[in-house]
């Protein structure tokens, strides 16, 4: 394949499938030629921002702010990728992992997905999750404050490597999914029968791995290995700058961070970040100061995730409606910019309001013990997939626990009316909502703190009365930018 070839090609590409054939072909050649040409890649984003822009508005179920908002997110991306591509040129081990290993399996498998979407919801009547989150040790070489995890240097439970090896093939096999998200603990230091998280990658070249890391354990050697893997992309948790971070992490925690994201720039491993905003920075989180900051470090993407509290005292650090609205303005300002970043509560238009409970376009919670949850923040377990694997089941048997699919039914219900999906998580936004359904379904909680959130009655008005709250600062914004704006122009 030559320049002009590779031109002829794109000319054809005249709607969102033929886009997606051609963006998916798995043939090494084909991705050498991506990566080794920029000047191509540019085309290419040109044509698909084009193709994305003028597909959206058909979707008639949609607002029009949303279809903007996907829009800027997807331009986002790409340009997140496009820039991976560019830095890839420089580092050879990596280059030869994508275009060897893990691309060619990774897009074969997204081909394949749908097919197996279809024999999924053929037989069990609804569409499967697309992704699952693994926790598969508890085991941490920090104790951060208000760590939803609890994890710390004395909690040792784990899974199994044979356990999570099984999840993850049944979950690509059964359901399609091709991606895989890894937290804690702190995943690098899971190790069971001397297989590690990279031994799992390795296995799993068909998955792409984004892992929830403190980075304090990323030195030379392991950004080596994770280069040479290729499928695995850690998210290093940061609370700012120094002196936020440390505070929260440790002295020398940003030190440390700082050096592995050196190591990782090295090897050319992708990599972003991950942030939990408080009432006490989240202003800096969302700040472009910050957040360019550590785009110079190499940071491709930013995950945020707010403060949950797991406890009466925590609602000191926990962000006041009137943060969180400047926080959502802040981050669809930064994601017009060009910077990929999510917040998964103020960014719920992107995803069409809440993703737990194994909906479609969704996922689950496993954590260290096997406990089968709705997600990482709803700590009620419905199953244990040890439990599930004694008895000869499989993973999609939990998907038709009653506690689930009430949770989705009332994703459906609040999408179909048009819900606020700035306010779109039932255990955060909608608490007394998501307490009738744990006290009907009796889901059991997954430890202590969990427990205690369910015979605290004053834990219960707090987190009901902050709802009131932030629905009262919140739902203007939805009802003027969003549901006005159906039939206003782009």
């Amino acid at each position: 394949m030559n320049q002009n070839q590779f031109l002829v090609q794109l000319k054809n590409i005249k709607n969102p499938k033929q886009l997606a054939n051609f963006v998916l072909d798995p043939s090494p050649r084909k991705i050498e030629f991506l990566i080794s040409h920029p000047s191509l890649r540019k085309v290419i984003i040109k044509i698909s921002e084009k193709i994305i822009n003028r597909s959206l508005p058909k979707d008639k179920r949609l607002p029009k702010q949303v279809q903007i908002d996907k829009f800027s997110a997807s331009k986002a991306l790409i340009r997140s990728v496009n820039r991976l591509l560019d830095r890839t040129q420089n580092h050879p081990q990596y280059k030869d992992a994508l275009i060897h290993s893990f691309l060619p399996c990774f897009l074969q498998s997204i081909k394949e997905s749908s097919e197996k979407h279809q024999v999924f919801s053929k037989k069990y009547g609804f569409n499967p999750p697309w992704f699952l989150t693994i926790s598969p040790t508890r085991f941490c070489n920090l104790k951060c404050t208000g760590c939803y995890a609890n994890s710390s240097i004395a909690n040792r439970e784990k899974l199994s490597f044979e356990t999570v090896d099984k999840i993850v093939s049944e979950k690509t096999d059964l359901w399609g999914s091709f991606f895989c998200v890894i937290s804690g603990g702190e995943p690098f230091l899971w190790k069971d029968k001397g297989k590690t998280i990279i031994d799992l990658a390795k296995k799993h070249q068909d998955n792409l791995f984004l892992v929830y890391t403190n980075g304090t354990l990323i030195n030379k050697e392991t950004a080596r290995k994770l280069a040479k893997v290729g499928n695995i992309t850690p998210a290093i948790s940061v609370e700012g700058f120094e002196k936020e971070t440390d505070e929260r992490r440790g002295k020398g925690t940003f030190k440390k961070i700082h050096q592995a994201m050196d190591n990782l720039n090295e090897f050319g491993v992708p990599f972003g970040i991950s942030v939990t905003p408080t009432r006490k920075n989240c202003l800096l989180l969302t700040s472009e100061e910050f957040i360019k900051y550590f785009w110079t470090k190499g940071a491709l993407y930013a995950w945020m995730f707010q403060l949950m509290p797991i406890g009466r005292a925590s609602f000191d650090l926990v962000i006041t409606p009137e943060q969180r609205k400047e926080m959502f303005y802040r981050t669809r300002d930064l994601i017009k910019k060009g910077y990929f970043v999510a917040d998964f509560w103020n960014c719920g238009a992107l995803t069409e309001g809440c993703i737990s409970a194994g909906r479609k376009g969704g996922y689950l919670y496993i954590d260290w013990n096997g406990n089968i949850s709705p997600c990482v923040f709803n700590p009620y377990a419905v199953a244990n997939i040890n439990e599930i694997y004694q008895k000869g089941g499989q993973l999609t048997d939990v998907l038709t626990k009653p506690f689930l699919e009430r949770i989705r039914k009332w994703q459906d219900d609040y999408a179909a009316k048009q819900g606020n999906w700035t306010l779109p998580c039932p255990i955060r936004d909608h608490y007394k909502e998501m307490r009738k359904f744990i006290d009907k379904y009796e889901p059991q909680p997954i430890d202590e703190p969990a427990k205690q959130a369910l015979e605290d009655k004053e834990y219960r008005r707090k987190m009901i009365n902050y709802d009131k709250n932030l629905a009262e600062v919140m739902d203007p914004i939805w009802e003027k930018e969003y549901k006005k704006s159906k039939k206003a122009k782009a």
